[in-house]
């Protein structure tokens, strides 16, 4: 048998499967920048914003390059990407906040609520409709969320692994909506544009937006950092999971 006969018969399959497959592997991904976000929680450093300004360098540089390189012109309005930028800052830095005050088990389960925004966003403003089953996938998720709600609220003497938890809990919620408008927003554009102006203006404009914010909100977090080889490393293994977080999911999306 050809290997174009082969492809013929299995690509339903293989159309099926990918995008699952790529699941798993921004869900592991996902997982490693969560456990170095920790990291650097517990070893006493509070800079969520600081610790993001590496990846939306690391994208702008790679991803711009590449643009430059092409001597590509943006094909949307820049203010739209200001607008994503800005959201997955935010979104970045409350969750990374989170770290500071809820376990690492609460925040990545708490994290799922960016499903319910991301539902609420695409079906107001993409057109997008959802099955009966969805909305009750939808609705069994939320109720697990609101279970760890609870289990949290009753663990106020910090044995859920957070000095505050629910204050953590309460930062990821409102991290998830930020994430959710990025998220609808990347979506759209990948799916009409080119991606590698996505995740290029995704890191100039994050990258611009840490610069403005760090010396507001981290000046004082900075210059008591006492830096060791453990956190350089948390913060590059961070940078590099973001990295590869930010490249792989433009293709899931799409």
């Amino acid at each position: 048998m050809s290997s174009s006969s082969w492809w013929r018969n299995h690509e339903g399959i293989l159309t099926t499967f990918y995008p699952l497959f790529l699941g798993q592997v921004v869900s592991f991904v996902r997982a490693l920048i969560s456990f170095a976000s920790s990291l650097v929680a517990n070893l006493g450093v509070n800079t969520p914003l600081s610790l993001s300004f590496f990846t939306y360098t690391a994208l702008a540089l790679v991803y711009g390059g590449i643009m430059i390189y092409r001597r590509q012109k943006l094909q949307i309005r820049w203010y739209w990407y200001a607008l994503i930028g800005f959201a997955d800052v935010q979104g970045s830095f409350l969750v990374n906040k989170a770290f500071q005050y809820s376990s690492i088990t609460s925040v990545t389960i708490l994290d799922c609520w960016t499903i319910a925004w991301v539902m609420i966003l695409t079906w107001l403003f993409l057109g997008t409709r959802y099955s009966p089953w969805q909305f009750f996938g939808a609705a069994v998720c939320l109720g697990g969320l609101g279970l760890v709600l609870v289990s949290d609220a009753k663990a106020s003497d910090g044995s859920a692994g957070g000095s505050k938890p629910i204050l953590g809990d309460i930062f990821v919620i409102i991290a998830t909506f930020f994430f959710s408008m990025s998220n609808v927003g990347e979506e759209f554009c990948v799916k009409k544009k080119d991606h590698v102006e996505v995740v290029s203006m995704i890191g100039l404009f994050g990258l611009l937006v840490t610069i403005i914010e760090i010396p507001i909100f981290e000046r004082k977090s900075l210059k008591s950092v006492k830096w060791s080889a453990e956190l350089i490393v948390a913060f590059c293994g961070y940078a590099a999971a973001s990295f590869m977080f930010y490249t792989l999911v433009p293709f899931l999306l799409k």
